[in-house]
């Protein structure tokens, strides 16, 4: 059994700027985040038909998913996706909104700061001077309608004049980064730490004074620089680090709801 879905697909563009095996390879990564290609990775003949493209552009934009460590080519097997890559690379904050995605539930956010600022301690994190400018989102995360996470983020200032005009309500970051061509992370780390929430975000996620939150802190990197320092809350309550082990397996940790599913559907 397969899991390509025709229904996802989404015409790739002749007249755009950008080529079409790196407008391919930007559609591949949408669909691995939405979670097509679990049991099969489309062979080279199934994205010519699927995008009506050369087999050339095919093998440039699944080559380009490979040297990022997304899928692997094996002679005489094919493509897959190399699954624990893919955790890594997308992280545990994606994995979050990916869960509360899949159970149905409305997710959108609240905008609480966007725009040009500075930071000395944060410009340096992004390999810059300390006066140098970055541009700063903030967001509360909701699902249906309930605050799940408050979200901090700073790119370089050179992204600002792109991005500081977007509704970043119901649209990722990611994705923006992809469609204004300044290129999305492709590397970095993240840590997860059990913290105490200040103030600020104790209120904006309606918390009473005893419940603590995971804090996640992620460096984003792409060619080698880096190009986002991120900080994120989630809350503590609803919202738990679980892996899997086996035996001779390296096991991965990754966030799970705490019920929250029941609770939002009824």
């Amino acid at each position: 059994m397969t899991t390509r879905k025709a229904t996802t697909v989404q015409p790739l563009s002749r007249s755009s700027e950008t080529p079409l095996w790196q407008q391919l390879e930007h559609e591949l990564r949408r669909r691995i985040q939405l979670g097509d290609f679990v049991d099969k990775f489309p062979s080279d003949r199934d994205l010519m038909e699927d995008y009506g493209v050369s087999r050339h552009t095919a093998r440039h934009a699944v080559s380009s998913l490979g040297r990022d460590g997304i899928v692997q080519r094996s002679r005489g097997i094919g493509t897959a996706l190399n699954s624990g890559r893919i955790t890594q690379s997308l992280g545990n904050l994606y994995s979050l909104f990916q869960v509360v995605e899949a159970a149905g539930v409305e997710q959108k956010s609240i905008v609480l700061t966007i725009g040009p600022t500075s930071d000395a301690a944060i410009a340096k994190r992004l390999g810059l001077a300390e006066d140098e400018p970055l541009f700063h989102l903030a967001r509360l995360r909701l699902a249906a309608e309930r605050p799940i996470a408050v979200d901090y983020v700073w790119l370089p200032g050179a992204y600002t004049a792109q991005l500081a005009h977007l509704d970043f309500s119901h649209t990722a970051l990611y994705d923006e980064l992809e469609r204004s061509r300044l290129g999305r992370p492709t590397a970095g780390s993240e840590r997860i730490s059990a913290v105490v929430p200040n103030s600020n975000v104790t209120e904006l996620l309606g918390l009473n004074g005893e419940t603590g939150v995971l804090e996640l802190v992620r460096q984003g990197e792409r060619s080698g620089k880096v190009i986002e320092w991120r900080v994120t809350y989630v809350r503590g309550d609803e919202f738990s680090l679980v892996t899997d082990w086996q035996r001779g397996r390296r096991s991965e940790m990754r966030l799970e709801q705490n019920e929250l599913t029941a609770d939002l559907k009824n």
